[in-house]
């Protein structure tokens, strides 16, 4: 029986001698995995192939990168125009910054109009920004990564290249995870909508991941820096004393417990709502006719940063630097900066952070956000049944 032509016909057709079993193994590992067909999934082995090839061999292209060119500049740091690859192969010093922090195209796969990375390709693309954050940072300097997660294309399934990010990171140039955060945005609307609103088979994605990396296990950092207020509990007990004890769990909780230090050591879950739709920088956005930059995040993140590993007079870098909110911390805190960004539009917007008084950022704010506890509604689960298919299809 003759082969039935394609509609379609690609230019090059290759067969693949499987036995039946080797065929069912594969098939099954294809579903469990959640590729459609056999085909994609050797797709993704080759291109898993292919990419390992390239561990160990520098990604850069000096010449490739073009010129950067200084658009504004404080006594304290500029705002640079051009490919920050440029900036951190060609421009900086090696070992001059302390503190790289920022949040880099995330992996996504709807396509942004700010710019964002396919995320199948990202550890590739992200190379050469390894190889120059290596060089430019110093021993004791820290390297800060906000990224969002992302899901796979038409599942309801996450995708896993902001992990694979940081793990090629520390196994491939050597960084050290000094620790990972998360940013929860409480004002965060609840997304996916097909997966959370429509088919009700996920819960609202609320945080980000932030990695916290460092060329040397001791990087240089103090907690006190960045302490929050005692809770209504604490202020309780350090006002009456607390009696040294042994707890069930086994930790020998001594009188130095009792001490008041000053504050509370924040949790590496930061509570940041990000809500500035009213801010100084969008108001001279469109005063101005500029294009707001769409995914700033909010100041206090490169704030906790730049106080708990930085000192005055430090470098902070931002190589994707969008509307440079990290460039005007640091300028408030008074720390040498640079923000490199491509973009001439979110450059003459972020020109405008930098028109009123910057030392002002973060004076006389305090927020306490709180989360509600799940599972405290009243259900009848009779009448709340599970979706039999796991949002397969949406239900009639």
């Amino acid at each position: 029986m003759g082969r039935r032509p394609l509609s379609e016909p690609r230019e090059q057709i290759t067969s693949l001698r499987l036995s039946k079993i080797e065929r069912s193994e594969m098939q099954a590992r294809c579903e469990q995995l959640g590729f459609k067909s056999i085909s994609d999934y050797l797709r993704h082995l080759h291109k898993a192939a292919a990419h390992s090839d390239l561990r160990g061999v520098s990604q850069v292209d000096i010449n490739g990168y073009g010129e950067i060119v200084q658009a504004h500049s404080t006594d304290l740091g500029a705002i640079y125009e051009g490919n920050s690859l440029a900036y951190l192969h060609k421009y900086a010093e090696d070992a001059s910054v302390n503190l790289i922090v920022t949040s880099p195209p995330f992996g996504l796969v709807r396509k942004k109009s700010y710019g964002n990375e396919d995320a199948d390709a990202y550890c590739d693309w992200f190379r050469p920004f390894a190889e120059g954050f290596k060089r430019v940072l110093r021993d004791d300097g820290s390297l800060v990564i906000d990224v969002g997660g992302a899901w796979k294309a038409g599942l309801p399934t996450r995708s896993l290249y902001h992990f694979k990010l940081l793990v090629m990171l520390c196994e491939e140039y050597g960084f050290h995870l000094a620790q990972e955060h998360y940013w929860w945005n409480p004002s965060k609307l609840p997304s996916p909508a097909e997966w959370v609103n429509v088919r009700r088979v996920r819960v609202k994605d609320a945080v980000n991941c932030v990695w916290w990396l460092s060329k040397t296990p001791y990087p240089k950092a103090s907690n006190k820096r960045v302490l929050a207020p005692y809770s209504d509990s604490m202020r309780v007990l350090l006002k009456n004393g607390y009696k040294a004890k042994l707890r069930p769990s086994g930790h020998n909780i001594s009188s130095k417990f009792s001490a008041d230090n000053g504050g509370a050591v924040p949790p590496n879950l930061l509570a940041i709502a990000n809500t500035e739709s009213n801010g100084a920088y969008q108001d001279y956005c469109r005063e101005n006719n500029i294009d707001i930059h769409p995914a700033r995040f909010p100041a206090l993140l490169p704030e906790y940063f730049i106080r708990f590993l930085t000192d005055p007079g430090d470098m902070v870098l931002d190589p994707f630097g969008g509307s440079c909110i990290t460039g005007m911390v640091a300028e408030a805190l008074g720390r040498r900066w640079a923000c490199v960004e491509l973009n001439r539009e979110y450059i003459r917007g972020g020109i405008g952070r930098f028109q009123g008084d910057v030392a002002s950022v973060g004076r006389g704010r305090q927020a306490v956000y709180s989360i509600n506890t799940p599972c405290t509604l009243p259900v009848d689960e009779a009448d709340v049944p599970l979706v039999a298919n796991g949002g397969a299809s949406r239900e009639s």
